[in-house]
């Protein structure tokens, strides 16, 4: 069913808190990840709201949604929504990167907190998602197995072995979401190591693919619906995204992938979300 307009509007405000979160937690910390969350904000949120079965009283259950964070170092994103749904304390978030935190640069595994696989070395997502989904399927788990992936991860041989694999045995129950907004550390990607048309790739290996604007909330929600449907066989959404995404001078510059704002970076980042 479609999103309302209010639902719509809801996670549109969803999002612009995750972005503003980010801002404060790469700035508090120092260090981090901004652009890349920045950008997956539209998405992610809408993959939390409206389609993602993990809430703070199923954390312990088998048979509810897996959440793996193939990109890992965007995880600022990930704990803000955890927060918002009530998961990771928010007061939690002023902890990122610090020393002893369970909030570090790159996810940790943690049931306690909805964090479901440590990510960081790019590839791996995938090939992990792929198991989880034959497991659930084999425990005949109604739980579906979502996995973010981006166009420099899938410069990664290991992500096209798991591609293979999912679509060999058919597990319908898994779906990738890919950050494609053409930036990755050392610079523009088509440039560094161009991963062409991703949709046609997955099609080519026997996936159910779709290209869609990521920062559209309806359109992602329709495409997230369909992926559903697609009963025999793993879907791939292609979400087209600007890297820092609602901060003006991050937005399409390769040198935010990793770097944290100052302080009058982030007063003038936050202004321009409205904080």
């Amino acid at each position: 069913m479609a999103l309302t307009p209010g639902q719509v509007r809801g996670i549109e405000q969803t999002a612009r808190q995750v972005r503003i979160d980010v801002v404060n937690m790469t700035h508090a910390a120092g260090c981090g990840h901004p652009g890349g969350p920045l950008g997956m904000a539209d998405f992610m949120a809408t993959l939390f709201l409206a389609h993602l079965n993990l809430h703070s009283q199923n954390l312990h259950e088998p048979d509810r949604d897996r959440l793996i964070l193939g990109n890992g170092h965007t995880c600022a994103g990930l704990y803000s929504l955890l927060a918002q749904k009530g998961i990771v304390p928010r007061e939690m978030l002023a902890t990122f990167r610090k020393l002893g935190s369970p909030l570090q640069g790159h996810p940790h595994r943690n049931p306690e907190l909805g964090i479901d696989m440590s990510t960081g070395s790019l590839g791996n997502g995938l090939s992990v998602g792929v198991g989880m989904a034959l497991a659930a399927r084999l425990n005949g788990w109604s739980s579906r197995i979502f996995v973010t992936s981006s166009d420099g991860e899938s410069q990664e041989g290991q992500v096209w072995e798991a591609a293979t694999s999912a679509a060999h045995y058919g597990v319908a129950n898994l779906c990738v979401l890919v950050d494609f907004n053409n930036i990755q550390i050392d610079g523009v990607m088509r440039d560094v190591m161009n991963v062409r048309d991703l949709r046609a790739k997955y099609e080519a290996f026997g996936w159910h693919a779709l290209d869609v604007d990521g920062h559209d909330v309806a359109a992602v929600d329709e495409a997230l619906c369909e992926a559903r449907e697609a009963e025999d066989r793993p879907s791939a959404l292609i979400c087209h995204t600007t890297l820092g995404k609602g901060v003006s001078f991050m937005e399409n510059e390769a040198g935010w992938h990793g770097v944290a704002p100052n302080d009058e970076q982030a007063r003038i980042a936050l202004a321009e979300l409205g904080a």
